[in-house]
């Protein structure tokens, strides 16, 4: 059997990326935090941590962390259903990965009935979606938002719904910049708001539009959706927008969506352990309920594909011998 004290001190190292740190938090000396690292490392006879700044895990310690971070759910969760009216260690810190556009929309009131049930101190990591989940993999968070439909070897993805994008622009910028469109002359020339470097979705909506690869355009960066609708709004550049989050902006006058016909949609899918304690199975079926009333979900998909093949007919009226399957 693995000793508790070995495992939450290698957990709390890896968590401070530091030897140092973690001794500071354990409230022990620097020699004591490695000679239980030594001591579990040779229990399993592997490496665990690379001992580099910052201190990282090694595979198997990344498959070691989730471990002891199940074993810390599992705890509270027989804690919380053993408890009967009196103290104990309170909410257990919990990680999770969510994209920014999602935290800045239809995730933040989750987050009000997730603090109101006290059942976790919740940490909530941002990044962009096509990246949290290696997140996941390295034991830093117990479930995250990602695009990836596949999940890993002891992960589940769970489909989510869509995120909707637009393209929006002020009506002083369309007329400098824009004002026979978006074409690729235009493009070249145009300044784009981005969210960050690793933020493909602006390459991929070009393309898309293009069909080529469009690379040599101006660009501001962002890193906040507020403030990249801010900079769009103020007339900095172009950019793809969450619609819920732009629409009062749009109903305001202040921007015009460039694309009409051509949105975005993003699927996201919550990654999480296969085997996952109560209280993270608490957190699954609230993201998940959560996305089913805001995100849009597939039969709404077939919806407005069964509208627009209505839409394609000569008339409203029905037509002899025509008729439209259900979608």
């Amino acid at each position: 059997m693995l000793d508790r004290d070995q495992l939450e001190t290698f957990a709390t190292v890896a968590e401070q990326q530091s030897f140092e740190r973690a001794a500071a938090v354990l409230n022990v000396t620097r020699g004591a935090v490695s000679q239980r690292i030594k001591a579990l490392e040779e229990s399993l006879a592997t490496i665990l941590l690379l001992r580099d700044k910052p201190v990282m895990p090694t595979h198997a310690g990344e498959a070691l962390l989730r471990h002891v971070k199940a074993l810390r759910l599992l705890e509270a969760s027989s804690l919380r259903e053993l408890s009967t009216g009196t103290d104990h260690d309170g909410p257990v810190p919990l990680s999770i990965a969510v994209n920014a556009d999602s935290l800045a929309t239809w995730f933040l009131p989750l987050l009000r009935e997730l603090f109101a049930r006290r059942l976790v101190a919740l940490e909530v990591v941002t990044d962009d979606q096509d990246h949290t989940s290696s997140r996941l993999l390295r034991g830093e968070v117990v479930g995250c938002i990602s695009t990836d439909a596949k999940a890993a070897a002891g992960f589940l993805a769970k489909p989510l719904g869509a995120m909707e994008y637009r393209c929006y622009a002020t009506p002083g910028f369309i007329a400098e910049f824009l004002a026979d469109g978006l074409t690729v002359r235009n493009v070249l020339r145009a300044p784009a708001v981005l969210f960050n470097r690793k933020d493909a979705l602006h390459d991929e909506f070009l393309q898309r539009r293009f069909g080529m690869r469009v690379d040599r355009y101006p660009r501001h960066y962002l890193p906040s959706p507020s403030a990249l609708l801010e900079g769009i709004a103020m007339g900095a550049g172009y950019g793809l927008v969450p619609s819920t989050q732009a629409q009062g902006l749009v109903q305001e006058g202040v921007l015009q969506e460039l694309a009409r016909d051509d949105p975005v949609k993003v699927d996201l899918y919550w990654h999480h352990w296969e085997m996952e304690p109560p209280i993270a199975r608490e957190i699954t079926e609230l993201i998940v309920g959560r996305a089913e009333q805001c995100l849009i979900q597939p039969r709404q998909l077939r919806k407005v594909s069964r509208r627009r093949a209505l839409a394609l007919l000569p008339s409203h009226r029905p037509v002899a011998g025509l008729s439209v399957p259900s979608m």
